[in-house]
This record gives structure tokens, sequence and C-alpha cells, in this order.
């Protein structure tokens, strides 16, 4: 098992989760955070430090498309350990649905 970074994370950007990852499993977007599945050890802190409850376990149900995304971006965005200011628009985009159809982003963040 690991867990994966949804939907819900895109455009909202809260970085409460990696302040806590005691292995440094998570990678930056420009809009989204990633979970490298590889690295994550399964302990969960971060799952309810997500103020949008944008991650989930792997063994959720439908959650494939997630997980391959998440191995993806890792390989390819930097690696983020500190906390940062959530997007401008966190509050009013959290929930929003099928945001990864409308604003999903491949370029990545600034990590480190």
């Amino acid at each position: 098992m690991t867990y994966v970074v949804t939907d819900n994370c895109i455009r909202c950007k809260y970085t409460d989760c990696v302040e806590v990852c005691p292995v440094d499993c998570f990678y930056e977007g420009e809009n989204f955070l990633v979970i490298h599945p590889d690295e994550c050890i399964d302990c969960g802190v971060c799952e309810p430090e997500c103020p949008a409850e944008a991650i989930k376990p792997d063994t959720e149900p439908g959650l494939d498309k997630w997980l391959k995304l998440n191995a993806e971006f890792a390989q390819v965005w930097p690696n983020i350990t500190v906390k940062r200011d959530p997007l401008p628009n966190a509050k009013e985009m959290d929930g929003v649905e099928n945001k990864y159809d409308q604003f999903f982003s491949t370029e990545p963040g600034k990590g480190d």
C-alpha cells in the first residue's frame, strides 16, 4: 500500500502534508503535489494533515489513475519538504469537481 494525492489537491496545493512526511516523498508540480509510491513508507501521517482531504490510501477503489499519475510525475518534478502557503484561491477551489480535466498542469513546481 502507498498513499496518493488525488484531484482535490489541484489548484489548492496545501503543503501541510510535506512538513510531516518522515521520508520526504512529496514532489511539487505547478498546481499539484504527488507522492512517490516507491518512497512512501505507508505511515499515513500525511493523510489527516491535508485540509482538502486529497490524500488517500491506494487501496481505496478507483485510484489506479491517481497512483499512475503520482508515480509518473514524482520522477520529473522537484522534491518538496517544507510547508508553504497554499495557492491563492485554495479555499474557493476546495471541493470543485473534475479539476484534473479543467486545471491540471504538467509543469514542475519550485521544490525546495
